[in-house]
């Protein structure tokens, strides 16, 4: 496989990770853009002596470093101004090295490598980043999953955030009444429900009068959200799904919770 193949083949979980960090479908992918210009203009930036994978995400981080992290290029008047404001009080690398580890499973020894730090110091960074995060507005979150042992999985870890869910829908028609009924703060949903109904659907439909509220999707088919080809969430895990990534995922959406991450 040649070297544009195996990058075109990490490239979709790059722009996961990019709109994670930035909240933002959007600006992840102008970041990720970024990454490949730069990298066709300094092929260096993918050491020979490291995988693709992580020489992308290397690259990604010269970019995004070089360029300040902003989440914005207007945060005056864009939805993301809140979270520019709460990014400033953050330790530097911290939501880097935090979602590198959970979201897109680095070992710690690579995630030194990304972010260009020792291994002992990319622990601390994600160690220091649960503690900051958790200081994140605590919230309503709604359930969409027609797993009830998944189901009951996920609420157990978001209450004991200290978030409150406002209840646990199986179906898209469920789905709908319930955010009707009780506006959430953020959504978690997985894309697959029990009638053969569509989560994203139903999630979408929900966004149309509440595009405000970031949506988190846990699925076993991340491919079907990865395509590039239309609208992708900003926050996507892959089941069988660690506690970890949960917890990590929820507490970057709510940091961003001002944030559109789903535009029907």
């Amino acid at each position: 496989m040649s070297m544009s193949m195996r990058i075109a083949k990490e490239l979709p979980y790059l722009r996961r990770y990019a709109r994670a960090l930035t909240g933002s479908q959007q600006t992840g992918d102008r970041y990720a853009a970024a990454t490949l210009e730069a990298i066709l203009e300094d092929r260096s930036l993918l050491d020979s002596d490291i995988t693709p994978k992580l020489g992308l995400f290397r690259a990604f981080h010269t970019v995004w470093q070089t360029t300040g992290s902003p989440v914005n290029d207007d945060p005056a008047t864009a939805p993301e101004a809140r979270a520019q404001s709460l990014l400033a009080n953050l330790t530097t690398n911290t939501r880097e090295a935090l979602l590198l580890r959970s979201l897109e499973e680095f070992s710690y020894g690579d995630i030194a490598q990304i972010i260009q730090v020792t291994e002992a110091e990319a622990q601390e960074l994600v160690s220091i980043a649960y503690t900051e995060m958790s200081r994140s507005v605590q919230g309503r979150i709604q359930i969409i999953e027609d797993e009830p042992l998944i189901a009951l999985d996920i609420k157990s870890i978001v209450t004991e955030m200290g978030h409150e869910v406002t209840g646990i829908a199986r179906t898209h028609t469920e789905a709908v009444a319930l955010g009707n009924r009780t506006r959430p703060d953020l959504i978690l949903a997985d894309i697959h429900l029990a009638d053969d109904s569509s989560g994203v659907e139903a999630v979408a439909e929900l966004l149309r009068d509440n595009a405000d509220i970031p949506v988190i999707f846990i699925t076993a088919y991340p491919e079907r959200l990865l395509t590039g080809e239309k609208p992708e969430p900003a926050f996507l895990i892959t089941k069988p799904f660690e506690e970890e990534q949960v917890r990590s995922a929820v507490s970057q959406a709510m940091f961003f919770a001002s944030t559109t991450t789903l535009n029907a």
